[in-house]
């Protein structure tokens, strides 16, 4: 039996798969919840409990016009300021409490010997996610669709370190960034393995908040490298940390979303998720 949010977020990937394929011909809300074998009243009120708006608005916020009206918004570089949206709510900026810790060569040196990592499954609104961690903070965390697959990818970049299969404190610190109040959220630490160049694209997609939208090109200029874009998305596509790191808020400058290492439909997912409790609050 699937987990209710992991039912919800299945059909809803559904519902944004069909509509992606079938956009042109505007299909109508029967239509669609025709396709995830749902009544439109059942597909309507689900739709509304996942992220509390209508499918039709739901379908604005993962549209390219909407991405480069939001991209044209910003008057000031996005990196110069602490964002118009302020500190306070889902606007609260991820670098005022996410930390990244760079591992020491030692640290990694042959695969990983030094580190015993602990690891968990937890649900998440865009499924079942896998997050590990050593004794300085995460390390991983990756959307699973198939639970031995995701910890195989694990132990494939530390392949030898020790592995326990038990939650932590930093595993309940990442996991409480799904909840959608932060009031009471704790510095999260990140323990990684990465280049310089690495940790410091990671840092400036710390600096993109909630609900909000960047280009590779931006993040090129906030880490100083304006002609480094290719190499900034790669940086991104190798990002260890699903969510947390926030990748998903990075674009193509043309508005289009691009791919993302735990599947496109979910990026979108997840953007359309974050505008639509912003515009709710």
């Amino acid at each position: 039996m699937l987990d209710n949010k992991t039912y919800q977020y299945n059909k809803i990937a559904e519902a944004i798969a069909f509509i992606d394929d079938n956009h042109k011909g505007q299909p109508s809300l029967d239509a669609i919840a025709e396709h995830v074998n749902l009544s439109p009243f059942h597909f309507q009120r689900l739709f509304k409990e996942w992220v509390g708006i209508s499918p039709k608005k739901y379908l604005k916020f993962i549209s390219s016009n909407y991405a480069k009206s939001l991209l044209r918004k910003k008057e000031s570089n996005l990196f110069d300021t602490a964002f118009e949206m302020g500190l306070s709510g889902t606007g609260r900026l991820h670098d005022m409490f996410v930390t990244i810790e760079g591992m020491t060569p030692g640290e990694y040196k042959y695969g990983g010997s030094s580190l015993i990592i602990n690891y968990s499954f937890a649900e998440t609104p865009f499924g079942e996610i896998i997050v590990a961690a050593t004794n300085k903070g995460i390390c991983h965390m990756a959307f699973s669709e198939n639970n031995v697959l995701a910890f195989e990818e694990l132990q494939a970049i530390f392949p030898n370190a020790i592995f326990n299969q038990k939650v932590d404190k930093f595993q309940q610190d990442a996991l409480f960034i799904f909840r959608n109040d932060w009031t009471n959220l704790n510095e999260i630490k990140l323990h990684l393995k990465g280049t310089k160049f690495q940790l410091k694209v990671w840092e400036a997609l710390l600096s993109i908040p909630y609900g909000n939208l960047s280009t590779y090109g931006e993040i090129a200029e906030a880490i100083q490298h304006p002609k480094a874009s290719r190499a900034v998305g790669t940086a991104i596509g190798n990002n260890p940390i699903a969510y947390l790191i926030p990748c998903h808020r990075v674009i193509q400058k043309s508005g289009k979303f691009g791919g993302y290492h735990w599947n496109p439909t979910r990026k979108k997912a997840i953007i359309g998720w974050e505008a639509s409790i912003l515009e709710n609050e």
